[in-house]
């Protein structure tokens, strides 16, 4: 969003911070035959090359994988497992003086394959595949939104380096102008046409002028070390850019509709609402805590230890049905739904916070649109007057008719209305994107 207040000079730039600079590169490095950069190549690049963005995409793997293991709760458990125990004494009775009769071996061993599955638990396991399903959906409207996010930033840095370097081209064109007036002033002062205060009044703007080129090529550089990362575009490779703020204004969208479309298309709506699904779901599965669950066991093995010959090895076979009842859990179950239940309160109130939010960001956007639409052509009428008169004034100047002072100020009125012209083309630029944005809209 484009403030009003913002001086022109001045691009806000939403950026990260920034990596070790290096220096400016001249546009004397790019060659014709270099391809220029759309703004669309450079989100496509950024969607490509921007680690956050594939560690996003990892997270939609890492949920789809949590997915199965919530639905291996409806398959058996199956396991296997050996082991030997060597114990004495060991049981053992004589009979009539007779050699003692053992009743269990000193060495015992077991082997066994066991499969365990769970009957009934009311429902748990369908929750908790469900709260997988929609965290796999949240991660994936996570990476689409930082996506768009990435998108809109790049188309940020990317009108922001293209208004600095239009900014720089207009202060280059005042410094030149004001380098023809010192010299003018010059001529007349060495001629004793024009006093000292002449002079130094054009070195002074001529300082100030420059102190501001140095500002915007600081910005710029700045912005293009920011554009270069997002991209992955190399340190030694040409940064040319193609695009202007050559725009018509369009006529305005009705507000009504554009709210609908935002309320069913933004993504941080629908991550809401998905982030309230999933707080409903675990609301659910608390509720379900505290009832029984029934499960089952089977196991097939071998192992000694049976008589008439203990030391015999034989095949057996287990079966095992457990029913389970929680009776008190020391109130842990009862606070935990009272915790799902505020959680899901919270998640419903933060999306129709969302909803508002969505509202609000479309009525401000429309009406910066509004406002840079007619700067558009207040400031076209304002470059065209200041042209006129700095054109006279130089004519002036030059037949000593006026003063340095006069010409200074109408080469300052003149750059002054081609950076406002120039801001508000940049201003409608960035809020149309802005507004599809809002909306959900993708521009990529």
């Amino acid at each position: 969003m484009i403030n009003k207040s913002r001086v022109t000079r001045t691009v806000a730039i939403t950026a990260v911070a920034l990596m070790l600079a290096w220096p400016l590169r001249s546009s004397a490095t790019e060659t014709p035959a270099e391809t220029p950069l759309t703004v669309e190549q450079a989100i496509q690049l950024v969607r490509e090359n921007n680690p956050a963005l594939k560690a996003a995409a990892d997270e939609v793997k890492a949920a789809d994988a949590r997915i199965t293991q919530r639905r291996s709760a409806y398959f058996p458990q199956i396991s296997a497992s050996a082991g030997y125990t060597w114990l004495d004494p060991v049981s053992e009775k004589s009979f009539g003086g007779e050699a003692p009769m053992q009743f269990m071996p000193h060495d015992n061993y077991d082997a066994k394959v066991t499969a365990q599955a769970t009957l009934l638990d009311f429902g748990k396991r369908g929750s908790n595949v469900a709260i997988a399903l929609s965290g796999k959906k949240t991660a994936e409207q996570a990476l689409e939104l930082s996506r768009r996010e990435a998108a809109w930033q790049t188309v940020q840095l990317f009108y922001s380096i293209l208004f600095l370097r239009e900014n720089l081209r207009v202060e280059e064109k005042q410094i030149a102008a004001l380098n023809k007036a010192l010299e003018y002033s010059t001529k007349r002062y060495q001629a004793g046409a024009a006093t000292p205060f002449d002079l130094f009044s054009t070195k002074v703007r001529l300082a100030d002028t420059r102190n501001r080129t140095l500002d915007l090529e600081h910005e710029l550089r700045r912005s293009e070390l920011t554009l270069r990362r997002l991209t992955g575009i190399a340190d030694n490779a040409p940064l040319k850019l193609q695009g202007s703020f050559a725009v018509k204004p369009q006529d305005g969208r009705a507000e009504t509709g554009l709210v609908a479309q935002a309320l069913a298309q933004r993504l941080e709506l629908q991550l809401s609402r998905e982030q309230e699904t999933a707080a409903k779901l675990h609301r659910s599965l608390a509720g379900k805590e505290g009832l029984p669950v029934v499960t089952a066991s089977l196991s097939y093995g071998v192992s000694n230890g049976y008589q008439p010959d203990i030391n015999e090895i034989r095949n057996n076979v287990a079966a095992n049905l457990h029913l389970e009842i929680p009776l008190f859990t020391g109130f842990r179950t009862s606070a935990e739904q009272q915790e799902r239940t505020a959680l899901a309160r919270a998640a419903t109130r933060r999306r129709l916070d969302a909803e508002q939010l969505a509202k609000s960001d479309i009525a401000e956007t429309l009406h910066a649109l509004q406002t840079a639409s007619e700067k558009m052509s207040t400031t076209e009428v304002q470059v065209q007057q200041a042209e006129l008169a700095a054109k006279h004034a130089r004519a002036r100047y030059e037949n000593g008719m006026a003063t340095a002072l006069d010409l200074l100020d109408t080469e300052a009125a003149l750059s002054q209305a081609e950076l406002a012209r120039l801001q508000a083309a940049y201003a409608y630029m960035l809020n149309t994107y802005s507004l599809k944005r809002t909306t959900g809209e993708i521009f990529w």
